[in-house]
């Protein structure tokens, strides 16, 4: 969230996008990490099960935001 909000702010689609490609990272890292809290016993099947669902989700709306914001004429 702060990486998005930072992007944002920093006024051109080109950083916008850059910083939203290092919150994918983010998403990916929160993906790995609850495989070894799986296999630690932090979580069980069915928070890990959930966690990913919403990893992918979250990975798919910034694959779509990105994707828009490289196609817009704002490029400020």
């Amino acid at each position: 969230m702060s990486n998005i909000a930072e992007g944002f702010d920093r006024g051109s689609n080109k950083e916008y996008i850059q910083f939203l490609t290092i919150a994918r990272g983010s998403a990916s890292e929160v993906r790995s990490l609850s495989y070894a809290a799986l296999d630690v016993g932090h979580i069980d099947q069915r928070l890990f099960e959930a966690m990913q669902s919403r990893c992918t989700a979250i990975t798919n709306l910034i694959n779509g935001f990105i994707k828009y914001l490289r196609a817009s004429k704002r490029k400020k």
